[in-house]
């Protein structure tokens, strides 16, 4: 599994270029320099380790995403099930239900996506 992992500005960074992409190199400098508060140096730097990451990709100075931003939300949670409770859903859903009372909504949305892959909606990687 790829490392997507990043902290917080880095994730910051990356709502800004999923939040507004496709954009220039410039535009985003001038757009982290606003919101974040980052120099020129700092946005270049930091979206080359992304486009590294195989996260996005600077293409002509036009940013863009090689990984939605659902796509990276994904493999973070599947890391963090991973690496947390050896890749046991049941698990992790046991220790977050044990802090976090599940209301019936939880219950019939986690019912629905369980039916859902056993009628053949879910991936088997």
């Amino acid at each position: 599994m790829q490392d997507y992992q990043m902290g917080t500005l880095e994730t910051k960074f990356a709502e800004i270029i999923w939040d507004k992409e496709p954009i220039t190199s410039t535009e985003l400098s001038k757009v982290a320099e606003k919101e974040i508060g980052w120099k020129k140096s700092t946005t270049y730097t930091v979206l080359r380790r992304l486009c590294e990451k195989g996260i996005f990709v600077n293409k002509d100075s036009i940013v863009t995403s090689l990984l939605s931003k659902d796509e990276f939300y994904s493999a973070q949670s599947e890391s963090f099930v991973n690496q947390t409770f050896k890749g046991s859903l049941p698990a992790f859903i046991a220790a977050f239900s044990s802090r976090k009372k599940l209301s019936e909504n939880d219950v019939n949305e986690i019912q629905k996506m369980i039916d859902e892959y056993r009628q053949g909606g879910g991936n088997n990687e």
